[in-house]
């Protein structure tokens, strides 16, 4: 292919490489977050749902005494997909290096934006509120992390304090490595910074720490996966600190909607410049508030 030939246009055959290599890029490199959770697949309709239930517990058998049941707390969550789009104006100057490589700055620049919406879909889900009915046709209600789930601040950044007790929330709710769960932890430059200093942490596993200074996702350090994340909410209470959370691999599904769509055209409104739009829908929900852990940072 030569520019002379296309006239620098981009050319039908083009456009098709370029969706077809962005949609196979998007479901090869996933998000930071997308990979510890439960994946959905593709979903069809504007929702999904997720069914929970609470636990049983056996009684003492009475003879020939009457039946009595046991009915645990089931519920269905609804998690709403949300539409996203993003529109790149590309330069006519721009349009050569465009034609010359698929796997360009400007695929690259709508790649990322995806990546970083679908974490911030997910991280917001862990800490969140999500509707839930309990019964056929019941009342919906909103439900949040119970204090319960919430380790405060204190006024003081990431501590081995702070560490120990929400690994120990998730040992008292049996939904810890023991059960089959994988944990994981997100953190951010600060929360690093405030890791490196501190001697009681870093003094039984330097090596671990080293992998995770050098930011690789998955590496195990205290029994948890530590994630880097540099989009910590700031609290509303005047930005006294950050949210950062632990939490296992089944405590968040997320659903990619079917309605995906990627458009290469003519502007001739604008001058015909070309343009870049991407369109796609997808949401994240909460399955069990036991299994998520808020963790307050000083700001």
């Amino acid at each position: 292919m030569t520019f002379a030939a296309n006239q620098n246009k981009i050319t039908s055959a083009y456009v098709t490489q370029f969706h077809d290599s962005f949609e196979i890029t998007c479901q090869q490199k996933e998000s930071r977050l997308l990979k510890t959770v439960h994946n959905r697949g593709s979903i069809t309709g504007n929702m999904f749902t997720i069914n929970d239930m609470g636990n049983l517990e056996m009684r003492d058998r009475v003879r020939f005494g009457d039946t009595q049941w046991d009915l645990p707390d089931s519920g269905t969550r609804r998690v709403y997909l949300a539409d996203k789009s993003m529109a790149v104006p590309v330069d006519k100057m721009d349009v050569p290096k465009l034609l010359a490589s698929v796997q360009g700055p400007y695929m690259n620049a709508c790649l990322f934006a995806y990546q970083r919406e679908v974490d911030k879909a997910i991280y917001n889900a862990l800490l969140g509120e999500i509707e839930r009915i309990n019964e056929y046709n019941g009342s919906v209600t909103k439900v949040s992390l119970p204090n319960t789930q919430v380790i405060l601040h204190n006024n003081d950044g990431i501590t081995k304090s702070k560490i120990l007790t929400a690994k120990s929330i998730f040992r008292d709710n049996e939904c810890d490595e023991h059960n089959g769960e994988e944990i994981y932890m997100l953190y951010d430059a600060i929360m690093m910074s405030q890791i490196l200093s501190d001697t009681t942490l870093t003094s039984a596993d330097f090596m671990s720490l080293q992998m995770l200074q050098e930011g690789k996702v998955g590496t195990k350090w205290c029994g948890i996966n530590w994630i880097p994340y540099n989009s910590l909410k700031v609290s509303d209470d005047g930005g006294l600190h950050k949210k950062s959370v632990m939490y296992t691999g089944t405590s968040v599904h997320f659903g990619q909607g079917s309605a995906y769509d990627v458009d290469i055209s003519k502007r001739p409104d604008k001058n015909n410049t070309h343009q870049i739009l991407v369109d796609a829908s997808f949401a994240a929900g909460r399955a069990n508030e036991q299994k998520v852990v808020e963790i307050q940072i000083a700001a």
